[in-house]
Order: C-alpha cells, then sequence, then structure tokens
C-alpha cells in the first residue's frame, strides 16, 4: 500500500473481545430499552404487551446469524458480489413502488409488504453503498485523481441510490446516505478540490430540496421554534425535551418512566432514547453514549491498523455509519437538529435496521479476524 494507507500488519488474527463485548452491551440494553418503552403502547393498542420486545428478538437473532454468516465470509467473496447486492438493493428499492408490494406509511413509500412481514430496502441501501465504495476506491487507489474514470463513476453510482431513496420521500435517509458517502470518498484520498466542488453542488440542491415538501418545512420551523405549533409540529420535540430534563440525574428507574403511557410519540421507534433518558437519567444516558464511543473507537483503531485498503475503507465506512446514525438520533431527540426517521441502533424497534446494524458488526469483526494472515480469508 501506498500513502496515508500504508500501515503496519499488527498481530492477532481473532475477533476483538472488547468490539464483541460491546456490542452485546449495546444489544442488551436496547432489548431493554424497547422492552420498556413499548410495554404500555403494546398493550393498549395491540393488546400484547410483549409484541415490539418479542418480534426484535426473532428479529435479532436473525440478524446474529447474518451477522456471524458476514463475519465468516472470505473478503473476495464478499467483493465478489458486491455489484449484485448494489443492483438487488436498488432493485428492492423500486418495488416499494409497486401497489401491493409496497405502502406509504407516515408519509414515505419505504416499506415492502409480503407474506406479514415488512422490509425497509433504503436500510441495506446503507451497508450496499458502504462496500461498493470500498470496493471501488481499493481496486482504483493507484488513480485517485483520475476524475473521469475513478470519481465519476462511483458519484453517479451513489447519486442513483440517494436519488432512488429521495423517490420513497425518505429525504433524511438519503441525507444520511449522502454524508456517509462523501465521508468515504474523503477517507478513499479523493482531492480536496473536487471534494470542495461536490460539497459546493449539493449544498444548494439540498435546500432546494428541503423545501419542496412542506412536512420537511414542518419539521425545520419546529426545530427552530417549536412553541410555534405546540400540539402539532412541534409537539414531539417538546416532549422528547420534557422527558430528557425529567430524567435527572439518576433517572426515575428501569420501567417508571411516565412519558412512555402517552405522553411521548414513536416512543418504541426514533424517539426511545427519550423514554431511556427518563427512565436512566443522565449517568445512564452517558453510559449509553460511552458504549457508543467504545464501539466506535475500536472500530476505527481496527480499522487504522489494517494493512489492507480496502479492510480500511470497510471498517472506517461501517463504524462510522453506526456512529453517525446514533449520535445523529440523540441530536434529534434533544432538540439539536430537525427531527427526522433515522432509528438509534440497536434500541428502536424495526427489525430491518437492527438487522443490518448486526450485519454491519459481523463485518466488522471480519475485519479484525484477518489483521493476521492472508487478507483474502
Amino acid at each position: 500500500m501506498n500513502g496515508r494507507f500504508e500501515l503496519e500488519k499488527v498481530p492477532g488474527g481473532q475477533s476483538d473481545f472488547i468490539l464483541i463485548l460491546t456490542i452485546i452491551l449495546l444489544a442488551g440494553c436496547g432489548f431493554s430499552a424497547l422492552f420498556s418503552a413499548s410495554y404500555s403502547y403494546a398493550g393498549r393498542y395491540f393488546n400484547d404487551s410483549f409484541l415490539f420486545i418479542r418480534k426484535q428478538l426473532i428479529l435479532g437473532a436473525v440478524g446474529t446469524s447474518l451477522g456471524f454468516a458476514a463475519y465468516k465470509m472470505p473478503k473476495d467473496f464478499i467483493r465478489r458480489y458486491t455489484p449484485l447486492l448494489l443492483v438487488g438493493t436498488m432493485f428492492l428499492i423500486l418495488l416499494t413502488f409497486i401497489p401491493g408490494l409496497g405502502e406509504e406509511v407516515l408519509g414515505a413509500r419505504r416499506w415492502i409488504f409480503l407474506f406479514g412481514f415488512s422490509f425497509q430496502p433504503s436500510e441495506l441501501a446503507k451497508l450496499a453503498v458502504i462496500l461498493y465504495l470500498a470496493n471501488i476506491f481499493d481496486k482504483k487507489k493507484d488513480r485517485m485523481n483520475d476524475l473521469v474514470n475513478t470519481i465519476i463513476p462511483p458519484l453517479i453510482i451513489t447519486a442513483v441510490v440517494i436519488s432512488l431513496v429521495l423517490m420513497q420521500n425518505d429525504f433524511s435517509t438519503a441525507v444520511f446516505i449522502l454524508l456517509v458517502g462523501l465521508v468515504m470518498f474523503f477517507m478513499a484520498g479523493v482531492s480536496i478540490l473536487y471534494f470542495l466542488y461536490l460539497i459546493i453542488a449539493i449544498i444548494p440542491l439540498s435546500v432546494m430540496l428541503l423545501f419542496t415538501k412542506p412536512h420537511r418545512v414542518e419539521r425545520l420551523i419546529a426545530f427552530i421554534n417549536p412553541e410555534t405549533d405546540p400540539v402539532g409540529s412541534g409537539y414531539q420535540v417538546i416532549a422528547a425535551r420534557s422527558a430528557l430534563e425529567s430524567g435527572g440525574l439518576w433517572g426515575a428507574g428501569i420501567g417508571n418512566g411516565l412519558k412512555k403511557l402517552g405522553g411521548l410519540p414513536e416512543v418504541h421507534s426514533d424517539f426511545i432514547f427519550a423514554s431511556t433518558a427518563e427512565e436512566v437519567g443522565f449517568i445512564g444516558v452517558m453510559s449509553i453514549i460511552l458504549l457508543f464511543l467504545g464501539f466506535a473507537s475500536r472500530g476505527f483503531i481496527r480499522g487504522y491498523r489494517s494493512a489492507s485498503r480496502y479492510d480500511f475503507l470497510l471498517s472506517f465506512g461501517l463504524t462510522f455509519c453506526i456512529l453517525y446514525q446514533a449520535l445523529f438520533n440523540l441530536a434529534v431527540v434533544s432538540g439539536l437538529v430537525p427531527a427526522t426517521g433515522i432509528p438509534l441502533p440497536f434500541f428502536s424497534s424495526g427489525g430491518s435496521s437492527l438487522i443490518v446494524t448486526l450485519i454491519m458488526c459481523g463485518l466488522l469483526l471480519g475485519v479484525t479476524r484477518r489483521q493476521n494472515g492472508d487478507g483474502r480469508k
């Protein structure tokens, strides 16, 4: 390897125990938080208090199995079938527009419903884009200054995926994939000049898209001043802030929160952290944040220690994706950024997010396994 990615191979060859332990702790905290947040809601509306946690545990088992398979997959196998995964993901996104398969939920048409199961292809798109960019930038590592053959093709492919997600009216996920892609371009060593040109072109386009849908404007207004519509667009922001403040230092105790009983919308999904904060308090919140930061530090360290440019890009992309998603969700709940539909990894109810997150963890652990010996294994 050349340039800034020429790093010494470190001994090991086995998975990172601290990273595995951190993943287990995050998953355990997530299951506990979901059960506490959803117990009352599921009992009232579905007459089954265990509905959400039972589904999450089953899908967690599926995700763990797929994550283990990803962990054991040879690197050459993953790279060979990455284009197929990317094309398949785009095909799945298109299926959401077919009546009978895709349905509109909360204003976005991003779900496939089939045989009683649902899946969100845009979650898989996050993984597919990371795998694709790591693969293509490793193959073209000696031609990173070639705008036509190295920069533009992956830029077009990433833009196509983002456009398909935008067509689903899923602006937040599209922006999320865009930012992850930009970070991958930067870490791959794309010229800072090209990078700046790209950002300059994206900013006005993003602003224009932001104002094309009324609900996006309402969310922006609610973020700036939620009191302008306290029972409408600003209600969720105000309720989340109230839950955070009521947690105090130690919290009300697991299961003892009151906001989840009806005062906090999406309490089992995108705003689960507000309910959790009320119950575990500042100490618990900081512990959860430290777990995510610990996960990220192990992922980044392992990536930097890798002798393979592909493994470096892959581990960085996977780690950044999970960390950024977590921090962004916390920022939304805290009122630091406008409300979006970005779930909290390991915590929010939703099989698509949980399964893809566990697959990402399996791939990341696979990088740590490859650090001693043949990098293709």
